[in-house]
């Protein structure tokens, strides 16, 4: 199951590969060892969130259920390992067969996240969990930063839709994530089409400054475009002089002009002179585009200005100043043999640092107030308490190996909505600060 099944064109190949070399070293020494078998629960989890970031988002969800899909080792990936002998041939025959077959719990897709949140878990044997460890973080680790900038500059636009426009400014792969994640965020649109081939994202463009060089006037150039994209298109018109381009814009399209871009200088100042001018020509109904390095902060600096759309690239793709949510994923608990009943131990890192982690295979729920609002992420180990238990955050993905929890990508991108909706007002306020719900823990014994 993949892409495909949400009626969509591209398969994703193996991702077997998409690791690390010392996931497959563990794996000899655990086969070797006899250890390999033991039931075992890793969590994916954020010490942290990046500075100043008050709540976190989970995005990528869908693309790791592929992945973990795909993770097949074939011929052609077996015959690399063995060139580099970088394992030996029982391993090599373990993983000719290797097919993930044990249960995957995450947050579902869009749902907003903490320091300490148990993100996903992934539970089987350590050998089956421990080898899909890099591809789960450089998915959820990538996509969860894109979507998190993207949540920000969404609620600072508003209702005004956003275009996301960074294709260019990343790894043409990377684009096509990226893409994905802002329309997890709140994002409406993108101008790459391998993000709406592949994820049905809805695309939009029309236009760049090569297309007026091109031409001997700028009247030329808004002429080819509108006879070839009717008088609905946008039209780019700081070129050369705003002003001017506007007046032809409007001469040319006619009032009934759908959309100018502007796409440098003074943002907020050309924006109102612009407005003022299209009204004073008759072209009321025509919107306002504005682009050039957009993030949140110079989002919600136009609040004010009579602005209807909003294109961010570079600052999104990378994260708005944080490409990375910083997540890791640890083993939690595991049993001492590697029989399917053996109770689960609860295992933990300790270290200076700050790298401490909690042992413990988790649950998540979060507390509302009175007012229906979210107070607190609590977490913990063994039984849920009743007034958490319909507060649960945590389902069901995989199980037993075949996925169960796919889904399109608006119902993602509506959940998120909600989510955000659902914390407290000062969770969308761009000055810095902390986490706007605390994390709670609640320890008990491991549940098995």
């Amino acid at each position: 199951m993949n892409t495909a099944d949400l009626g969509l064109p591209v398969d994703v190949p193996s991702t077997a590969l998409f690791t690390d070399q010392y996931e497959l070293t563990m794996l000899r020494a655990a086969l070797k060892a006899g250890t390999a078998g033991r039931r075992s629960v890793f969590e994916v989890f954020t010490r942290r969130l990046p500075d100043g970031r008050r709540y976190g988002v989970v995005a990528g969800t869908g693309r790791v259920l592929d992945a973990v899909e795909n993770f097949r080792f074939d011929p052609g990936v077996l015959r690399f390992l063995r060139e580099r002998d970088i394992v030996d041939e029982e391993t090599l025959d373990w993983l000719a067969g290797y097919r993930f077959s044990g249960d995957i719990w995450g947050y579902p897709e869009g749902e907003v996240y903490f320091p300490g949140s148990p993100i996903m878990r992934v539970e089987g044997s350590f050998a089956e969990c421990v080898l899909l460890e890099t591809v789960i973080l450089s998915i959820l680790n990538h996509d969860s930063a894109i979507a998190a900038a993207a949540s920000r500059m969404s609620s600072a636009a508003g209702d005004r839709p956003l275009i996301e426009m960074g294709a260019r400014r990343t790894h043409e792969l990377s684009a096509v994530a990226a893409a994905r994640a802002a329309y997890v965020g709140g994002f409406a649109t993108t101008s790459d089409l391998a993000a709406g081939f592949r994820y049905n994202i809805p695309t939009v463009g029309t236009s760049a400054h090569a297309f007026t060089l091109l031409h001997d006037s700028e009247r030329d150039a808004f002429r080819a475009q509108v006879d070839s994209l009717g008088s609905g298109t946008t039209l780019l018109v700081d070129t050369y002089d705003v002003a001017e381009a506007v007046r032809t814009a409007v001469e040319v399209a006619g009032p009934e002009l759908g959309a100018v871009r502007i796409d440098s200088g003074d943002l907020l100042l050309v924006a109102h002179r612009v407005r003022q001018q299209l009204d004073e020509l008759g072209a009321t109904g025509t919107k306002i585009v504005v682009t050039s390095d957009l993030d949140e902060y110079a989002i919600a600096s136009l609040a004010a200005a009579p602005v209807d759309a909003y294109g961010v690239g570079t600052q999104l793709v990378t994260g708005s100043g944080h490409p990375t949510a910083s997540m890791v994923y640890k083993l939690v608990a595991r049993a001492e043999s590697a029989d399917p009943k053996a109770p689960l131990v609860p295992v933990a890192k300790k270290s200076t640092g700050g790298k401490t982690s909690v042992g413990g295979r988790k649950w998540a729920a979060r507390r509302l107030d009175g007012h229906g609002v979210a107070e607190a992420e609590v977490i913990g180990t063994g039984e849920v308490p009743g007034d958490l238990a319909d507060r649960q955050l945590l389902v069901k993905l995989v199980e037993g190996g075949e996925v169960v929890a796919r889904e399109p990508l608006d119902v993602v991108r509506d959940r998120h909505a909600a989510a955000r909706a659902g914390l407290p007002l000062s969770a969308t306020q761009l000055s810095r600060g902390e986490p706007v719900l605390p994390t709670e823990y609640a320890h008990g014994p491991s549940g098995s």
